[in-house]
C-alpha cells in the first residue's frame, strides 16, 4: 500500500469535514480567477484601463471596483482558508494525542497531516481553476450583441491564481499542523485543550431566566479563540458582500444616470439616413463597436435645411429642438502655465500633443443632454469655451481645466470635462454659432427633439415623418432609446456580474460557519447528552446552536456592513445616486445573504439533534 493511501482513506472517512474544506478552497480560487478573467474579457484589466470599451471615466470606476474587490477576495480567501484549516486541525488534535500516546514520532505525524494538506490543496486549487474558467466562459457567452473578446482564457493567469492559493493553503496549513504535533499527549487528549476551551471568567447573563440563551452565550465565551476567528472570517466576507452588492447597485444606478442624461431618454434624432446610421455607431463605441473613420460629415446632403427646421419649430407637440453640427477634426493640446503655491514659480502644463476628436457644436440653451462633468458646462455668451470628453482629457491633456484646445486653428478654453458615451468619450463640445463661423457651415447636420408627454406620441411622430419626407425623403427620424438601452444593458450586465461574485464567498462563509458549528457541537456533546437525558427535547438543542449562530452572524454582519458602506460611499463612487428604493433593494439583498448563511449553518445541529441519547453520549 502506498504512503498516501492512509491519508486518503482518512480524508474519505471524514466526508463532511473534507468536503467543507475542499469546497471552500475551490470557491476562493474560482472567484478570484473569474474576477481576473472577466475583467480582461470586458476590456479593462484589474490593474489598468484600456481604450476601446467604456470611456476613461467609466473605466476608472470599474477598475477601482475590480482592484478593490480583487484585494478583498484575496484577503477573504486567505482568512477563510486559515479558519477552515484551523477547524480541521482542532478536530484532529485528539487523534494526534492518541497517535503520540502509542509512540509515533513528531516528524511522522507532521508528514502524515502535511500529505493530507497537499492532497486537499491540490484538488481544491485544480477544481477552483476549472470552475473559474467555466464560469468566465458562461458569463462571456451571455454578452451577445457586444464586441467582447472571445479569445481562450489566459492560462498563465490561471496558473498564477493556482500557485497563489496553493502556497497560501500550505502556509496557513503548515503552522496549525506544526503546533498540533508539538502538543504533549496528555494535553492533546484533554477536551479542554483540543476544543480550545478557556475559563468561563466573570461573564453573567443579566436575566436569571432563559436557559437557552445562557447555555449558548456560555459556550461562545468558553471557545474564545474559535469564536473570534469565525467573527473575523465572517466580517471579512460581509465587507466584501456589502461592497459588491451595495456598491454594485449604487454604482450601477449612478453610472446609468450619467449615460442616460448624456444621451437623453425619449429623444428623437432627425438627420440624413447615413448620418443616423453613423450616429448609432458613435454611440455603440461605448461597448466596443467600430465606427467608419472616413465618414464625410460636411457632405451638403447631410445638412438640415431651414425649411425643415421651421417645420419642426412650428410643430405644437415638440417641446425642444436641439440643433447640432457634428464634425471630426484634428485637435491639438495648447500649453499653459500654473503657479506653484509654495514657491510662486510658474510651471508649464502640457506637451503640445495632437490627435483626432469628434467636434460637436451645440446651443447650450437648447441642449437636451445633461452631462456629469468636472468644472462647468458650456454657457451662453462664452463663444470660445469648450467642454471635452473624459477619454480625450486623459489621452491628450495634463491638467485640462487650466489648458486650451486648438480646433481649426482657433484656441478654445477648456471649462469642463464631461462623461459622454458618444465616440467613447473622445468628443469636444463647443458653441454651435462659433463652430459654424470657423468652419463656414451655416447649417446643422443633426437635430434632436423631445415630444411633449401630454400629446399623442404616435400621431405626432407620423405627422412629423410626413413633413420631413415632403421636405427631403432622404431624412428620417431615429429614436435614441434603442442605442441608449444597449449602452445601459452593457453597464447593467457588468455590474450584475460583479454582484454575482459574493455568491462564492457567501457559500464559503456558510461552510466556515458549518465547520464552527461542528466544532461547537462536538465540544458540547456531553452537555447536550445530559440535557436530553433529563428531558430536554431535540428542539432545545437546536435552539441553543441557533442562538450561538445568530450572535456570531449578527456581530459579523454589523461590522461588515458598517465598513462596507463607508468604503462604497467614500472611496469607490463619486457623487453617488442613492434613492429610498435603492436602500430597500440593498437591505433586501443583504438580509437574504444573512438568512441564507444562517439557514445553511444549522445543518450540523439539525443532524445532531436527530441522534438518540445513546449516540450523543458515545
Amino acid at each position: 500500500m502506498s504512503e498516501t493511501a492512509f491519508p486518503i482513506n482518512d480524508l474519505l472517512h471524514r466526508k463532511l469535514q473534507t468536503g467543507i474544506t475542499l469546497i471552500s478552497l475551490t470557491l476562493c480560487v474560482a472567484s478570484t480567477l473569474f474576477l481576473l478573467l472577466f475583467s480582461e474579457k470586458i476590456g479593462f484589466g484589474i490593474l489598468s484601463t484600456v481604450e476601446g470599451k467604456l470611456t476613461y471615466g467609466f473605466s476608472v470606476v470599474f477598475s477601482q471596483f475590480m482592484v478593490f474587490l480583487g484585494v478583498l477576495i484575496l484577503v477573504t480567501g486567505a482568512i477563510i482558508i486559515s479558519f477552515i484549516i484551523f477547524v480541521m486541525m482542532s478536530q484532529r488534535i485528539l487523534d494526534i494525542g492518541l497517535i503520540k500516546g502509542v509512540g509515533c514520532p513528531n516528524d511522522l505525524i507532521f508528514g502524515y497531516f502535511m500529505t493530507e494538506l497537499l492532497i486537499i490543496a491540490s484538488i481544491g486549487c485544480c477544481s477552483g481553476v476549472f470552475l473559474g474558467i467555466i464560469t468566465d466562459l458562461a458569463s462571456t457567452s451571455l454578452l451577445t450583441g457586444f464586441q467582447v473578446s472571445q479569445e481562450p482564457p489566459n492560462f498563465w493567469l490561471a496558473l498564477l491564481v493556482f500557485c497563489l492559493f496553493f502556497v497560501l493553503a500550505l502556509i496557513f496549513g503548515a503552522k496549525p499542523i506544526l503546533d498540533s504535533t508539538r502538543i504533549e499527549p496528555a494535553k492533546a487528549i484533554s477536551p479542554t485543550h483540543y476544543f480550545g476551551l478557556g475559563q468561563e471568567g466573570e461573564f453573567r447573563v443579566m436575566s436569571k431566566s432563559g436557559l437557552t440563551l445562557k447555555l449558548a452565550l456560555r459556550s461562545l465565551f468558553r471557545r474564545k479563540s474559535a469564536t473570534i476567528r469565525i467573527i473575523i472570517c465572517l466580517s471579512a466576507v460581509f465587507i466584501f458582500v456589502t461592497v459588491a452588492v451595495a456598491g454594485g447597485i449604487i454604482a450601477d444606478k449612478t453610472t446609468k444616470s450619467w449615460v442616460e442624461n448624456a444621451i437623453g431618454r425619449d429623444v428623437f434624432l432627425i438627420a440624413h439616413k447615413n448620418m443616423c446610421d453613423h450616429y448609432q455607431l458613435l454611440l455603440s463605441k461605448f461597448y466596443g463597436a467600430n465606427e467608419d473613420s472616413h465618414f464625410d460629415y460636411t457632405n451638403e446632403q447631410y445638412l438640415v435645411c431651414e425649411d425643415m427646421l421651421n417645420q419642426l419649430n412650428m410643430e405644437p407637440g415638440i417641446t425642444n429642438v436641439d440643433t447640432r453640427l457634428v464634425l471630426e477634426a484634428h485637435v491639438e493640446e495648447v500649453q499653459n502655465y500654473t503657479i506653484n503655491p509654495e514657491t510662486g514659480a510658474t510651471i508649464p502644463v502640457g506637451d503640445g500633443r495632437k490627435g483626432e476628436s469628434l467636434i460637436v457644436g451645440v446651443d447650450s440653451d437648447k441642449a437636451i443632454s445633461k452631462w456629469f462633468f468636472q468644472g462647468k458646462s458650456l454657457e451662453k455668451n462664452q463663444a470660445w469655451n469648450a467642454m471635452i470628453g473624459d477619454s480625450l482629457a486623459q489621452k491628450m491633456f495634463d491638467l485640462p481645466l487650466v489648458q486650451s484646445i486648438r480646433i481649426f486653428d482657433n484656441d478654445f478654453s477648456i471649462v469642463g470635462v464631461c462623461l459622454d458615451p458618444i465616440a467613447n468619450g473622445n468628443v469636444t463640445y463647443v458653441p454651435l454659432q462659433t463652430l459654424q463661423n470657423v468652419t463656414g457651415l451655416s447649417k446643422p447636420n443633426i437635430v434632436m427633439i423631445k415630444i411633449d408627454p401630454a400629446v399623442n406620441r404616435k400621431e405626432t411622430l407620423d405627422h412629423m415623418r410626413e413633413k420631413i419626407e415632403t421636405v427631403n425623403p432622404e431624412f428620417m427620424i431615429y429614436e435614441l432609446n434603442e442605442a441608449l438601452d444597449k449602452d445601459l444593458y452593457f453597464l447593467s450586465y457588468i455590474w450584475s456580474t460583479i454582484m454575482f461574485l459574493p455568491l462564492f464567498s457567501l457559500t464559503s462563509a456558510s461552510l466556515c460557519l458549518i465547520g464552527y458549528v461542528m466544532l461547537a457541537v462536538a465540544e458540547q456533546r456531553q452537555e447536550f447528552g445530559v440535557l436530553r437525558s433529563v428531558g430536554a427535547k431535540p428542539k432545545t438543542l437546536l435552539n441553543i446552536v441557533s442562538v450561538q449562530n445568530l450572535v456570531v452572524l449578527l456581530s459579523s454582519y454589523a461590522i461588515g456592513i458598517s465598513f462596507g458602506i463607508i468604503i462604497t460611499l467614500l472611496i469607490l463612487v463619486q457623487k453617488p445616486l442613492v434613492t429610498s428604493y435603492m436602500i430597500l433593494e440593498i437591505a433586501g439583498w443583504l438580509l437574504v445573504s444573512l438568512a441564507a448563511t444562517f439557514i445553511m449553518s444549522l445543518y450540523p445541529a439539525v443532524q445532531f439533534s436527530k441522534k438518540k441519547i445513546s449516540e450523543i453520549m458515545t
